[in-house]
This record gives structure tokens, sequence and C-alpha cells, in this order.
């Protein structure tokens, strides 16, 4: 569960080389390596690739999104967010008091890791709602999924961490590796889980128990479990919700009335206090608890003052999920703030999980050839200074930054219809294209890309429009590293 990064990455040597060289380069290198095994292995190497990176057109909306994934690792009962009013309820510093109304979302995301004295135990995780008026309310589910990580109940949807290549095309049978990644893929392929209702009648002054989900560990080694939860939602009156945790007897599900008891207790203890805005040193982010602004991010990406954006602007990049200490050099933080949140928890919504990106590339070719671009999703290495471009590792790192699905409208094949791609990319990868777009002088043709950031992954990503190159001559000279900036 990749949430607490923390800091920038180190940057031990850089070498600069053309766009049509870094996977030649990389062989190049591990040929190299191998003529001479019997040397100490190299320094792992960093690529800059050379080309621009601009800020992503477009922004948040004003969607609210109860954002509960402090903690992740649940250690024990209580409530784990809650938006009730401070003064109605026991214990005034776990409620938020955010009334919700209209659409709003919830994304909540935890792990359980067992009892000490039981290795079958199950952590239940409920949420509530009740009116904040003298009417019912009717509360519709428009869309949503939820996924363990290990589930041996064929009533619980799961979804291991498999190992997956790092792009594979969505089919009749979706793709996806882990909780985060199915979730986030069931929603934007317009799925929505059948353990979850479609809608609830809130009787006023009365609480009411929306879900109980499970958290098993019973038949898992190690003992650990996962839960990722989307919501989107409408209401036609306002109303509080709550996440809460608890255990029940003899492993079954608890009554009713334990979650309104539940409610007027304390918190579920939190954890990794994030460090306080603009604090130096290494930046500890830490994971949210509280309400975020902001569930879609929309944008139509064009060349200053025109409808268009011309093909001869590749190589091009935009950053996904930027963040403080990680805009890229673009000085762009695309993080949702929050409206509300525990103190000690993350002060933003860093990594905007959940939050769906939903981007249109009107192409216009400009010149007077043919132009060829490729699309692709790339998770580089993560900086804050504008570099003239963006660093790649020579060779795969271990540490997986996005595991989800990538969908574009609007590629060469097998058709301008909606495709949908897994993707497992890891730390400073360069992204498999996506496909790509081929344009006669003057055509336009228009790309549409949406994902929703999933949980466990690692930002930022970025969306790179690049030149489809010939390939580069076996003879051409390897490059020479250069200083690290």
């Amino acid at each position: 569960m990749r949430r607490s990064f923390s800091g920038l990455n180190p940057a031990p040597r850089v070498l600069v080389v053309g766009l049509s060289v870094v996977g030649m380069a990389s062989g190049a290198l591990l040929a190299a390596t191998q003529a001479v095994s019997a040397q100490p292995a190299p320094q792992a190497t960093i690529w800059l690739r050379p080309q621009a990176v601009a800020p992503l057109p477009g922004g948040l909306d004003t969607v609210l999104v109860v954002n509960d994934n402090n903690p992740e690792l649940i250690s024990g009962p209580g409530i784990l967010l809650s938006t009730f009013a401070a003064g109605k309820r026991g214990v005034a510093a776990a409620h938020l008091d955010v009334p919700l109304q209209g659409r709003f979302d919830l994304f909540s995301h935890h792990v359980y890791a067992g009892r000490p004295e039981s290795l079958d135990s199950t952590l239940w995780m409920a949420v509530v709602a009740r009116p904040r008026g003298p009417r019912p309310v009717n509360l519709r589910l428009l869309a949503g999924s939820t996924a363990l990580s290990q589930s041996v109940d064929p009533t619980q949807s799961g979804a291991p961490f498999l190992p997956l290549p790092a792009v594979l095309p969505q089919g009749l049978t979706p793709v996806f590796a882990g909780p985060g990644s199915r979730v986030a893929t069931e929603l934007l392929l317009r799925q929505r889980s059948a353990q979850l209702p479609e809608q609830w009648l809130l009787p006023a002054d009365a609480l009411t128990t929306l879900m109980v989900l499970p958290l098993p560990v019973r038949g898992l080694d190690p003992l650990l479990n996962g839960r990722n939860l989307q919501l989107r939602l409408h209401s036609d009156g306002p109303l509080d919700l709550a996440t809460l945790a608890a255990f029940g007897p003899n492993d079954q599900a608890p009554p009713p009335e334990t979650w309104a008891r539940l409610l007027d207790g304390p918190l579920s203890p939190k954890e990794h206090q994030a460090s306080p805005r603009g604090a130096p040193g290494a930046m500890i982010y830490s994971r949210v608890s509280g309400v975020q602004v902001g569930s879609t991010w929309s944008g139509r990406i064009t060349d200053p003052g025109q409808a268009w954006l011309s093909t001869s602007r590749a190589p091009l990049s935009w950053p996904i999920a930027s963040l403080e200490r990680g805009s890229l050099g673009t000085a762009q933080v695309q993080t949702a703030a929050l409206k509300a949140y525990y103190p000690g928890t993350a002060w933003a919504a860093h990594g905007n999980y959940g939050v769906e990106y939903d981007l249109t590339i009107p192409l216009r070719n400009t010149s007077a050839r043919p132009a060829a671009l490729r699309l692709a999703l790339e998770s580089p290495l993560k900086g804050n200074q504008a570099l003239g471009g963006l660093r790649f590792n020579s060779t795969p790192a271990k540490a997986v930054m996005f595991r989800g699905t990538v969908e574009v409208s609007g590629l060469d094949a097998p058709g301008p219809g909606r495709q949908g791609f897994h993707l497992v990319l890891r730390q400073g990868q360069p992204g498999p294209a996506l496909g790509t777009v081929t344009l006669a002088p003057g055509a336009e043709r228009s790309l549409r890309v949406r994902l929703i950031y999933p949980a466990d992954a690692t930002p930022p990503q970025v969306l790179s429009l690049l030149p489809v190159e010939a390939p580069v001559k076996q003879s051409q000279p390897a490059p020479v590293p250069v200083a690290a900036p």
C-alpha cells in the first residue's frame, strides 16, 4: 500500500540522451555490463530525456470527497472518519462537522493485520449516515466498487497483487492487480460491485447503516488484508456520514447497536503524522483523513490561444497527480485541498487518490509532412526542479509506482473508439506506448484520456506525446555521462 512516500528521489548519475536512443542506450549498457562481468557492477544510472514538461490544463471540480485513509493500518476499533456535527455526538474531536448534500464521493482505503491472540480474526468496517435535518433523505449510489486484497469468500470481491506485464489491453474480462487497481478499473469501465446497494432511504432522526464490510485474515499468510472502497453518491437533502471499525462476536458482524455506540466514542488510533506545511527537510506526506474539495480533474490541452495542440510540440509531457516537492519542474501542485481534516493527518489530499482525470487533446498537424505520435503514461523519477526533461532509470526498478487502467479514445488502431489499457509502471520507467496517432498535413483528431488515480500508486506520473522515430542505428555511439543536476 504505497501511501508512505516522502522526500525526493536521489540522483546518483545522469546520462543525457536524445529521445530516440533511450531504449538502445539501455541495451548497450546491459551488453557492456555483461562484457565486463568480472568487474564490480556499475552504479545504477539515471537517464535524462530532453523535452518540455508543461502544467496540466484544467482543474478540479468542487465535489466533496470523504477521504478515509488514516489510519491505513487499523489497530483498534472506533471512528475512522465522521462528518457529523461535533456538538451532537460524544467526543467533539472525533467529528469534522461537514454536512454533505447533492453530489459527493467516499474514498476509503484500509489494511488489517489481525490480532496477536488469534489467527482467524475479522475486522468489520461500516458506513453509516443520518439526515441533518427534519426530513428523510434519499441517497443514491451513482457508481461504486469495493475489493479486498485477498478473498476466500466468493461473495466478496478480491484482487491479489498479481505480477502483470507493463501493459495489457482491457477486454471482456477486466485486468487488475490489487484492490486499488480493481476498484479504479471497475469505476472507469462503468461497472458496479454486486455487493453494494443502489440506494437507501434514510429516516429522519435515525442512524442508517449503509453497508458492513469484512476485512478478514483467516487462512492468509501473512496475516494481512486490505480493502478499497469508492462510492459516487447523490443525496436529495443534507446528511452526515461516518466510517467505523469494530470486532464482532465469534467473528460475526457486530449487531446494529454497536455502530451507534461507536459513533459516540473516540477515534480509531491514527498513524503517520505529517510534516507541518512548509517545514524544511524530508517531507512526510502522511495519509488523509478528512473531506477534500475535488473529485474530477477536467482539462482541454491546447496551444496557448488556440483551439488545438500542434503535433510539432512533441515531445511534451504533463504531470498527473503532481504534489508538493513533486511538480517535475512545472510548479503545479494538483493536490486537492481539504475542507476539514483531523489534526496530525495529511493537510492536503497528496496523490489525489480516487480522483478521475478526464483530458481532451485536440491535435492538429500544422506541418507540411505527415506526423506520427505515440501516447504514453509514464513514471519518471520524482523531482521538483526544471531539468530540461524527465529522468528515468536505465534498468527497471523493483518498486511499482502505478497499477491501474487508462482509457483512451482517438488512437489509430484498432479504431477511434474507447480502448482500455492496464498499466504496471515501476519507478523511473518510461511508459509503454498505448497507441499511435498518424495525421496528414493539416489533419485534425481529438484524443480523450481518462483514468482514476488508484490506491497503491505513488505519484507523480506524466501523460506524454512522443514522436514515433526511426530505429536508431546500432553503430551510433553510446551517450557520455555528465554530472547530475
